[in-house]
């Protein structure tokens, strides 16, 4: 507020000495004068209030405390609110908190809010008002604002129309400066959408549902989209790293290394409270950031061994957007609700030790549970005489739904089934010495009443890669007798799948060992999007480059041990792609990517297209060939009872697709031909026109039309010459013949 100079009154001087201009009162500014920048930190500005009179108005001030104390600190002497001459309010109030961080958390997280059915409130830091009135950016006199035109935006999800017809999918190349996007032709060239140069300084990456396509700068991140591929959207965080986006894609989670830097003139979109932050979450509609984060500390590495990675992602989504969270290693996590972007009950959930956590990837349908629930998985370490625990807890409710104690416990992952029916937690356990370990599948049902575990039975070799069917309840693993880490020479591998026993009912039966392959090199598994089928890859291999494809649903022969499971394994195909460092299946699950990126090595980089049954469709080495990533698909509109008629009917659809392939095949063909036909035609035309021409320079020469006939005719009449001439000749044959041959030994 204003300085007050009331203490220096005109009683206390002369009047007739009095001269303003000969007080010098610059030490009392200095001294008591608010700094605009300072003063107002902790000053918020209160619009969209009821017009209430002056005997209403302490009743709507204790009203809005409540929903101001949810936030900071403030009290009823703190809130000034304005009133006209004729005694009503304003519609706005000044309110003072305790800190210049609770005004910005204010304005963060009650903008927006409503104070009853009638009223929003709009919040604002006075610092902000008083700056963009001084810069002239307001002003004094009410203007209406101007409404443009109303302008058609392009349709978003254009790409799911396919203009041939055929359903084909859409991929985004990037090699040398160039990124391309390019309709999948199958065993032809692609077809080019769009192609630029330096359309990104980094990497390129689709969002979760196919709408954007990101690329990355210096200057921060810009999404593309619509059949003109023009910019859609742009986060100014200066130095971004990494990205990650919601499932829904309303949020994005922008991480730099560097710390956010606020110059003295301000950015045109954060502010000096995300000054020194590396995170920013942001609304993807508006492009305005909700909230920024600094680095948490790493926990401290044990001696001689490397340090501690950086988590990514370090935040993490709950499947329907609703909720973001993060964790602190070793005490708690932090669950955000959005989009305000505040402390799920003010508070992070305290837990000692706890390692890791991930959502459930789908919105559970829990036995006897009827209220709104998401779901999210935990697990600490031993700690003291304390075992290892693994945690599913509620949210928001916070209630723990199953807890699981573990004993001599190394490490801990936790794998969530897509459709978040399963929770399989692989525990590496360790001897008593210590110098051996062995591994363990703990298998939480969900969907069952009271969430039962299911014990896989104890691996003895190492599990270093564990992947779900997705949309289905069967998995693969890929085990090692030799010790995991960094090694010369790759370790041999080992393959096994894991499918239920058929069971009656809906519940599904005990998880059996199905089939294990020995001696290999396989160190990723690659489900396809729709389940059923998979491809064991090996990968950053030099030795190796095995691509093996298998079908879990083949419809041979079952072998008469299999006959109690829910599965039919078949090796398909075998593939090799030399110095393969990426594999990925195209969201209809036709197809499969792999490719050798530059970034990784430098020797036959480029990409192979196969289908789902491992035949190879395309192969094109491509100079500095980067990055590879096939467009995503939102989810389907037809309900289950729809794609199961489609099921059943998909002999028929098959032999329509089938003869579509088969016209088209024979068109290609048939254009081939044509286009031969019209190269042989214009040659026949060139020829007869040179002829003409020969003919007539030969004429007017005195030469003959046909020079190779006068030639032959010459050389016919000078050997009938000769032969006339010439005498009879003898011609003497001598011909050798052995009429006997022996042979003898001599002693």
């Amino acid at each position: 507020m204003a300085p007050s100079f009331d203490h220096l009154r005109e009683a206390d001087l002369d009047d007739d000495e009095f001269n303003e201009d000969e007080i010098d009162i610059a030490d009392l500014r200095e001294r008591f004068e608010v700094q605009l920048e300072q003063g107002y930190d902790s000053f918020v500005v209160i619009d969209g209030l009821p017009q209430v009179t002056e005997d209403q108005k302490p009743r709507l001030v204790k009203f809005l405390l409540k929903k101001l104390n949810t936030v900071g600190k403030t009290r009823e002497d703190l809130i000034y609110m304005p009133m006209d001459e004729d005694g009503n309010s304003l519609r706005f109030a000044f309110v003072e908190y305790s800190s210049p961080g609770e005004a910005a958390t204010a304005t963060r997280q009650l903008h927006n809010t409503p104070l009853d059915k009638k009223h929003t409130l709009r919040v604002n830091k006075m610092t902000d008002i008083e700056r963009y009135g001084r810069e002239g950016r307001v002003d004094d006199e009410y203007t209406p604002p101007h409404i443009d035109d109303f302008t058609e935006k392009e349709h978003m999800r254009w790409f799911l129309k396919d203009p041939s017809g055929r359903g084909r999918d859409q991929f985004a190349m990037y090699r040398g400066e160039t990124v391309g996007i390019f309709w999948n032709n199958e065993k032809d060239q692609p077809e080019q959408i769009v192609e630029r140069q330096h359309w990104t300084e980094t990497f390129v990456q689709w969002s979760p549902l196919g709408t954007y396509l990101t690329s990355i700068h210096a200057q921060g991140v810009l999404l593309w989209g619509g059949p003109s591929w023009s910019r859609q959207a742009r986060f100014q965080h200066p130095f971004v790293n990494l990205i990650a986006f919601s499932p829904t894609e309303k949020y994005l989670v922008t991480w730099s290394n560097r710390p956010i830097s606020i110059p003295d003139e301000g950015h045109p979109v954060l502010s000096v409270e995300d000054d020194g932050k590396n995170y920013v979450i942001w609304d993807i509609d508006t492009a305005v950031p909700l909230r920024s984060f600094a680095n948490l500390d790493l926990p401290k590495a044990d001696e001689g061994k490397p340090p501690p990675k950086l988590q990514w992602p370090a935040f993490k989504w709950s499947a329907d957007d609703k909720y973001v969270a993060r964790a602190t290693q070793g005490q708690s996590i932090s669950i955000y609700e959005l989009p305000r972007m505040n402390l799920l009950d003010k508070t992070s959930i305290k837990i000692d030790g706890v390692m890791d956590f991930e959502w459930a990837p789908s919105t559970p349908q829990r036995d006897g549970v009827k209220t709104y629930e998401q779901l999210i998985c935990y697990w600490t370490p031993e700690i003291g005489s304390n075992p290892a625990k693994v945690g599913l807890m509620s949210i928001p409710s916070k209630q723990i739904v199953r807890t699981l104690n573990l004993f001599s416990v190394s490490d801990a992952k936790l794998h969530w089934q897509s459709e978040g029916a399963y929770l399989c937690v692989k525990v590496d356990r360790h001897s008593k010495s210590k110098k051996s370990q062995a591994t363990t599948l703990e298998i939480f049902r969900i969907k069952e009443k009271g969430v039962p575990v299911e014990v896989v039975d104890t691996i003895k070799d190492t599990v270093i890669n564990f992947a779900w069917e997705p949309k289905g309840d069967r998995f693969a693993i890929i085990t090692t007798t030799e010790p995991v880490g960094q090694t010369a020479v790759p370790p041999k591998t080992a393959v096994a799948f894991f499918c239920p026993e058929k069971a009656k009912g809906p519940i599904v039966g005990n998880f059996k060992h199905l089939r294990t392959l020995d001696k290999k090199n396989n160190n990723a598994i690659y489900w396809s999007p729709r389940g059923r089928f998979v491809v064991i890859a090996t990968i950053q291999n030099t030795q190796s480059s095995d691509l093996d494809f298998f079908d879990l649903d083949f419809e041979g022969e079952k072998p008469e041990s299999d006959k109690d499971l829910t599965a039919n394994l078949q090796l398909m195909n075998t593939a090799d792609h030399y110095g393969v460092t990426d594999v990925e299946w195209d969201p209809s699950g036709r197809f499969v990517a792999t490719w050798a990126s530059a970034w990784k090595h430098s020797m036959e980089n480029g990409y192979h297209i196969y289908d789902f049954k491992g035949e190879a469709l395309r192969e094109e080495p491509v100079d500095k060939f980067k990055q590879f990533q096939w467009r995503p698909r939102p989810p389907t509109l037809l309900t289950k009872e729809e794609q199961k008629q489609i099921r059943k009917s998909l002999r028929e659809y098959s032999r329509v697709f089938e003869q579509e392939d088969a016209d088209r095949g024979a068109s290609a063909d048939l254009a081939v031909v044509e286009a031969r036909r019209h190269l042989l035609a214009d040659w026949y035309a060139w020829r007869e026109d040179i002829e003409e021409e020969v003919a007539e320079e030969r004429t007017a020469l005195g030469l003959p039309l046909d020079p190779h006939a006068a030639m032959l005719e010459k050389k016919t009449k000078s050997l009938e010459g000769n032969a006339s001439s010439e005498e009879d000749r003898v011609i003497e044959e001598i011909v050798e013949e052995v009429l006997e041959e022996s042979e003898e030994v001599i002693g």
